[in-house]
């Protein structure tokens, strides 16, 4: 392994004298304690042997639930209180993917999804990587990285040295990694250490060693955590593997290394303004890099852009120009599309509201208080919003603010938009039903399930296909599935090695739909008769699983990758036309103006307009 010393040494044991320079951390990753699990007693014993040790902090480095849920985290939250020494907490992909309250409660609970404190002379540093509230691969957030420059730059003084935390490693697994570690090599970084894979592994990436620590249960009754002694004047880490009830066993000892080597460029170096012109004459050009992540579609009007990022703003820009026009600031992280209706902008967030703001001012000009986030999509049609919600599904009348009717009857929360077609409005939710309610009335006509009862399998981020005859949907399961639209019957469900997930698109005469496979292929079904096989393509994309729509526009069908590359397609010859790889990270969705460009957003904080020639 490249300029990485380390011996393994199972039977010795270091002792280290009462001294300046040495720094004793306990670290807990992966502990996956719901209330009343094996885990839960196992981490309070953790608590207790900790407590009787001299260590200077302890780091809790992601996945401390399962499923994210506030009854989950306020658990796992009252073991980890009985820590006597300084303890810091960050998220890992469980809390964040699945997470209740939109990633909210966390943040309350522990006051922030980062840390950083100084010990003797190391700072230690630590921040979220998502994937946040959909299937994707771990982000830094744009504020974040922005943030750990700012900080290392006023905390790490001559002498010093940081040692950086995450729950994924600093590889492939987060989609900006480049960027992360670019940052991270211009301090003194000794180690990067991190959980999420339940194993041991030291790893090197450009010259910064990398350290993957055990999680809370190894299987076979090995439940432990992790012990590191870092020496900063003999320039030596030492790694312990700490089983309940048994001696320290040394894993690992390396050196510091200090001596980064710089990569070549990233592929894609992206200028403030550029444009693209491609084989079939299409131009690309970015509108907007924000100062944070988007999670969000992007809303559009005659004018302007709307859209809300991860520091909580929702903001209006200038569509050609890309200059703000306003924001407008909530309390969390935002996950739902904007909604444009006449003079308003509704604006489902994070916080529990549905706020009606003025398009022109940006100023809020009346909300309604919710009892659980929004994250999904909401459709305004003839002047009426549907909204998805967290165990509930409503009907707005945009310009009165009042509630036509409310449907309850949901187990989880709702993510995808819906598809509101003649009498009927269809969606999907994340306690496993498909459902269709009555557009007047929010009366049930009828809800299906796939027959199991895993949440997670769920057709919960998809935007369902509907025809006047039935209704296509692809879900985690790896199914595809036709149902009857006027009984919701199943009549047919295909899985084969397309290996379908959430991302599904329509024809302009509903006759086909798409849906983008996790080996990278646009795979084209009738939506007629039984489950038939039109075409496939292969996009270029490799494995994917990003729940990106899948957009056909004047003859040609876009679709968006998990590392920020765009393919188009020529419906007619279903030939792939072009790709253009516009970053690194997920595409959010696609959205038509009126003059028939298109809007997509990526997740790392750019907005793209595609304008066909």
């Amino acid at each position: 392994m490249k300029r990485l010393l380390f011996l393994l040494m199972a039977a010795a044991v270091v002792v280290f004298a009462m001294q300046g320079g040495v720094v004793r951390l306990a670290i807990l990753s992966d502990v996956h304690v719901t209330p009343g699990n094996a885990n839960e007693g196992k981490l309070r014993e953790a608590v207790e042997e900790i407590n009787a040790t001299d260590v200077d902090a302890v780091l809790m480095t992601g996945d401390l639930t399962n499923e994210g849920s506030d009854e989950q985290l306020l658990n796992v939250k009252s073991v980890l209180d009985g820590i006597s020494h300084p303890l810091y907490v960050i998220p890992g992909n469980h809390e964040n993917n699945w997470s209740q309250s939109a990633c909210k409660t966390f943040n309350d609970l522990w006051g922030s999804d980062r840390f950083v404190f100084t010990v003797d002379k190391l700072v230690v540093v630590g921040m979220n990587c998502g994937p946040f509230m959909k299937m994707g691969d771990g982000h830094i957030k744009q504020e974040d990285l922005l943030w750990l420059d700012s900080t290392l730059n006023v905390m790490v003084k001559p002498g010093m040295r940081v040692l950086s935390v995450n729950h994924y490693p600093i590889l492939d697994d987060l989609d900006n990694y480049r960027a992360y570690v670019d940052i991270l090599k211009k301090y003194p970084v000794i180690t990067h250490q991190c959980g999420h894979y339940h194993s041991w592994r030291l790893y090197e990436t450009d010259g910064i060693n990398g350290l993957m620590v055990r999680a809370l249960d190894m299987g076979n009754s090995n439940y432990g955590y992790t012990l590191m002694t870092i020496d900063l004047d003999r320039q030596w880490i030492y790694i312990y593997n700490k089983v309940l009830g048994k001696d320290a066993e040394q894993m690992y000892a390396y050196h510091i290394n200090l001596d980064y080597y710089t990569p070549q460029l990233p592929e894609n170096d992206f200028k403030s303004e550029y444009e693209y012109q491609q084989r079939m004459k299409f131009r690309i050009k970015r509108v907007l890099a924000d100062n944070a992540s988007i999670f969000t579609r992007v809303g559009v009007d005659e004018k302007n852009l709307y859209f809300g990022n991860s520091l909580g703003y929702c903001k209006a820009v200038d569509k050609q120009t890309g200059e703000q026009r306003w924001q407008y600031k909530t309390d969390a992280m935002l996950f739902s599309r904007p909604a444009v209706s006449g003079k308003y902008v509704i604006l489902p967030t994070s916080d529990k509201r549905l706020v009606w703001i003025d398009k022109k001012t940006g100023k809020a000009k009346w909300q309604h208080n919710a009892s659980g986030p929004y994250v999904a999509d909401g459709v305004v049609s003839d002047g009426i919003l549907y909204q998805g919600g967290y165990k509930t599904f409503q009907a707005w009348d945009v310009k009165r603010h009042k509630l036509l009717w409310q449907y309850d009857n949901i187990n989880n929360y709702c993510q995808a938009a819906p598809v509101v077609d003649g009498k009927d409005v269809v969606f999907g939710a994340w306690d496993t039903y498909l459902r269709s309610l009555d557009r007047r009335t929010g009366a049930l006509q009828w809800q299906w399930n796939n027959g199991r009862n895993v949440n997670l399998y769920s057709p919960g981020n998809v935007v369902p296909v509907v025809t006047p005859e039935r209704v296509v949907i692809v879900a985690p399961d790896r199914f595809t599935t036709a149902v009857d639209r006027k009984s919701g019957v199943e009549l047919w469900r295909e899985k084969n090695d397309n290996k379908v997930r959430e991302s599904l698109g329509r024809s302009a005469d509903g006759k086909v739909a798409y849906a983008k496979t996790m080996d990278g292929e646009l795979v084209a079904m009738s939506t007629g008769g039984q489950y038939e096989l039109l075409w496939k393509v292969d996009l270029g994309f490799g494995y994917e699983h990003a729940p990106c729509i899948v957009l056909e526009h004047d003859g040609f069908i876009y679709c968006g990758s998990r590392r920020g590359m765009l393919a188009v397609v020529d419906a007619k010859t279903h030939q792939l036309v072009f790709t253009s790889k516009l970053g690194s990270s997920e595409f959010n969705g696609f959205e038509v103006d009126n003059n028939g460009d298109i809007y997509c957003s990526l997740i790392e904080g750019t907005i793209f307009r595609i304008e066909k020639l």
